[in-house]
């Protein structure tokens, strides 16, 4: 995320004041500090760590930004706007919530395909906001698909993301995890099949198995 947005801005000659998730600060500063490193004079790339109500308002309504990307929840994407639009009219470009869907046909080689369907959805713990939460597979290939898909989640090691043999780490936060462990009860509830995962892993830490559902009506 931090290359998507810095990347591009940096080469258009921009400066940038950027804003980390407050829960996930060290990254960022970490990433800023390789940059003076690499050269980026002091005060091109400047990361200004805090919470959304306080240092993101403030970014937002800034009269001297010209432009804000954010990326995150809808309900947060409606304040980015008006806070814009009260300010200075600043461009704004949205990232919001969404649902991403992966079209697999039939003349896909199964085991590539699993396997980006799998990436797709667990890569970084499914905290993503292109992760392939929603897969629509061809009638002919349905079945050996699905089965393979949740054989493979099954055999994943989710653990510490220091250990080299970890596929998935735990989830950013304790409220991250119980909103998910609320969603997979929804899906129980509502009438989805749940083919693989769907529980807490380890009585240590927030982490949870690779969870695959079929028969999907509602999504959420």
């Amino acid at each position: 995320m931090f290359s998507m947005k810095v990347g591009p801005a940096l080469a258009a000659g921009c400066t940038i004041i950027l804003k980390p998730a407050e829960q996930t600060p060290l990254s960022a500063l970490f990433y800023a500090h390789l940059a003076k490193k690499a050269g980026i004079p002091d005060g091109v790339l400047n990361v200004v760590p805090g919470f959304g109500s306080t240092a993101g308002a403030a970014i937002t309504s800034h009269m001297d930004i010209d432009f804000v990307c954010f990326t995150g929840s809808t309900e947060v994407g409606r304040a980015v706007m008006a806070a814009a639009a009260t300010s200075n009219l600043k461009q704004v470009s949205l990232e919001l919530g969404g649902k991403s869907p992966m079209l697999i046909f039939d003349d896909v080689d199964l085991d590539k395909a699993t396997d980006l369907a799998l990436f797709g959805v667990v890569y970084n713990k499914g905290e993503a906001c292109v992760a392939s939460s929603r897969v629509y597979v061809q009638e002919g290939i349905y079945d050996e698909f699905v089965a393979k898909l949740a054989e493979k989640a099954k055999a994943l090691v989710v653990s510490d993301p220091f250990d080299p043999k970890s596929n998935q780490g735990p989830q950013v936060d304790k409220k991250q995890y119980e909103k998910i462990l609320t969603y997979i009860e929804h899906g129980k509830r509502e009438g989805a099949t749940l083919l693989a995962g769907g529980k807490p892993v380890g009585g240590k830490g927030y982490y949870i198995e690779p969870t695959i559902f079929t028969d999907v009506t509602v999504i959420k």
